[in-house]
C-alpha cells in the first residue's frame, strides 16, 4: 500500500511551523539571495574557501537572514551560538566568549549570530571587539536597519556589510511551489489569489509560509475575496523613525524634483499607508516649493503652504486630498535651485569677506553727525528714477559686486533673467557715463 503524502492539516513532523520545516538544508536552496550566495558571489566564495569572515546581514523581515547565517556555520565547521539582542544583555554574551574561549583551545571555531543587533546598545557593541579581533568568535549580525546608522564605527569597521534583498515573485512563487510539496496539495486557491498571497507578503517568505498555514481550514477554492477575508491583510513595511522614513521621503521629493506626478503621488501613498504624520510631509513639500522650484514659480509655496493649512483644517482623509493636490502641482511646475545656489553663494562670500559697511550713501542718517560724516549723501531713491531703477551700488566699497543670483529660462524665472540683463545694461551705462575713459565691465 502506497503511503499517503503529508498533509497540512497532519504534518509527518509533528506541530513544527511550515517556515521551519521548509528552512533550506544548503546555500544553494536560499531564494531571492544569489547576488550574494552563487558561486562567484562573495559569501559564497567565502563558503567554498572556508573562510569566514565577520558580517552583517542587513535586508527586511523574512528575507533569509537567519537562516544564512546557520547555513554559514554548518558549511564552514564552526559551531553556531545564536543570540538575540532584544533578550540578551552583557551575562549572556560573556557566557558566549567564555564558550568560544574553550572551544578554540581544541581547534574549533565558533560563530556568534546576534539577530537583530542594531538593537545592542554602543557599550554591548564594543564588547564584541576584543573577540572579534582576536578571532575567538566570528561575528555574524542579522539587521533590519541601516548598519551606518544602527551600529558604532568600530564594529562596522571589523565587518562586511552584505545587503540582502526582499525576495522577488520569482523567489515567493518557488516558497509556494515547495510549500505545496511539503504538504502535498495544492494550495485552495485560484491564479488571482495566488498572485495576491505573493502581493501580501510583500518580500517576506516567512510571512508568506505562515499564510499558508492559515489555509489549513479552508474547504474549496479561495478567490482573492475570499483571501482576503481569511486573512488579515499585513501592514507595510515603514518604520517612521528609522530607514524606511529617510527611503520614502527621498523618493517622494526626488519623483517632484525630476517632475514625474505619477511616482511623487504613488510614494505620497506610501507614505500615507505606513502611517506617516502628513504635517511632516507638508513641511517637506513647503520646503520643497522653496529650495527647487522657488521664484520659477511664485506660487508653488503658497499652494504648499495651503496644503498644510486645509490638512490642518480637516485632518485625515480628507485633508490628505489637499496634501495629493500639492505634490502634483509641485511635480508638475518649473524648477529651479538658482535663488537656493545663490544664497550658498553669499554665505560664503559673507563670511569671507566679513565685516565690511555698507556704502555710506545707502545708510540712514538719523543725527547730525551721521549726516557730517556722509551718511546718506547721494543716495538715489529709486522709485523716483525713470523705470523705478537708478543703478546704484549697494555692495561695500572695498569689494568688487559679484553676481550669485543667475535665473534660468524656467517658468517666471525668465522673466526675471530679462529684467536683470536690462538692469545690467543701465548700470553699464551709467558706470561709462561717471567714468568716460575707463572700461566698462
Amino acid at each position: 500500500m502506497s503511503q499517503e503524502p503529508p498533509s497540512l492539516f497532519e504534518p509527518d513532523d509533528g506541530s513544527r511551523p511550515l517556515a521551519d520545516r521548509l528552512r533550506p538544508k544548503a546555500l544553494e536552496d536560499v531564494v531571492g539571495q544569489e547576488h550574494l550566495l552563487g558561486p562567484d558571489a562573495p559569501i559564497g566564495r567565502m563558503v567554498d574557501e572556508r573562510r569566514l569572515v565577520s558580517l552583517v546581514l542587513w535586508g527586511p523581515p523574512g528575507c533569509g537572514k537567519t537562516t544564512i547565517a546557520r547555513l554559514l556555520a554548518d558549511q564552514t565547521g564552526l559551531a553556531f551560538e545564536p543570540l538575540s539582542a532584544t533578550f540578551s544583555g552583557v551575562a549572556e554574551l560573556r557566557k558566549v566568549f567564555q564558550a568560544a574561549a574553550k572551544r578554540r583551545e581544541v581547534g574549533q571555531g565558533t560563530m556568534l549570530f546576534v539577530d537583530e543587533i542594531h538593537r545592542f546598545n554602543r557599550a554591548q557593541q564594543d564588547s564584541f571587539l576584543p573577540y572579534v579581533e582576536d578571532g575567538t568568535v566570528v561575528l555574524v549580525g542579522a539587521t533590519t536597519e541601516n548598519p551606518s546608522f544602527e551600529l558604532n564605527s568600530a564594529l562596522l569597521s571589523r565587518c562586511q556589510v552584505f545587503v540582502l534583498k526582499r525576495l522577488d515573485e520569482r523567489a515567493l512563487t518557488t516558497i509556494i511551489e515547495r510549500a505545496e510539496e511539503a504538504i502535498g496539495r495544492t494550495l485552495p486557491v485560484d491564479d488571482q489569489a495566488r498572485q495576491a498571497m505573493v502581493a501580501m507578503a510583500d518580500g517576506d517568505g516567512r510571512y508568506l509560509l505562515n499564510l499558508i498555514e492559515q489555509l489549513q481550514t479552508v474547504t474549496g477554492t479561495l478567490d482573492t475575496s475570499g483571501l482576503v477575508d481569511l486573512v488579515q491583510q499585513r501592514a507595510p513595511i515603514y518604520d517612521k523613525g528609522q530607514e524606511g522614513h529617510y527611503n520614502l521621503i527621498s523618493a517622494l521629493h526626488k519623483s517632484m524634483r525630476g517632475s514625474d506626478p505619477d511616482a511623487a503621488l504613488y510614494w505620497l501613498a506610501r507614505m500615507l499607508d505606513g502611517g506617516e504624520d502628513p504635517l511632516y510631509i507638508a513641511r517637506r513639500l513647503v520646503r520643497f516649493a522653496n529650495e527647487d522650484i522657488a521664484i520659477a514659480d511664485p506660487q508653488a509655496v503658497h499652494q504648499a503652504l495651503a496644503a498644510w493649512d486645509v490638512y490642518e483644517r480637516l485632518g485625515s482623509p480628507e485633508g490628505e486630498l489637499a496634501i495629493a493636490q500639492a505634490v502634483v502641482y509641485l511635480a508638475t511646475a518649473p524648477k529651479s535651485v538658482a535663488v537656493y545656489s545663490a544664497f550658498n553663494a553669499a554665505t560664503r562670500l559673507a563670511k569671507k569677506t566679513g565685516s565690511l559697511m555698507p556704502p555710506a550713501n545707502i545708510l540712514n542718517a538719523p543725527t547730525k553727525l551721521m549726516k557730517n560724516l556722509g551718511y546718506g549723501e547721494g543716495y538715489e531713491y529709486d522709485p523716483h528714477t525713470p523705470g523705478g531703477f537708478s543703478g546704484a551700488n549697494y555692495f561695500p566699497d572695498d569689494m568688487e559686486p559679484e553676481k550669485m543670483y543667475r535665473p534660468t529660462g524656467n517658468g517666471y524665472e525668465r522673466v526675471i533673467a530679462d529684467k536683470l540683463a536690462e538692469w545690467e545694461r543701465i548700470r553699464t551705462e551709467k558706470r561709462t557715463r561717471a567714468d568716460p575713459e575707463g572700461e566698462p565691465e
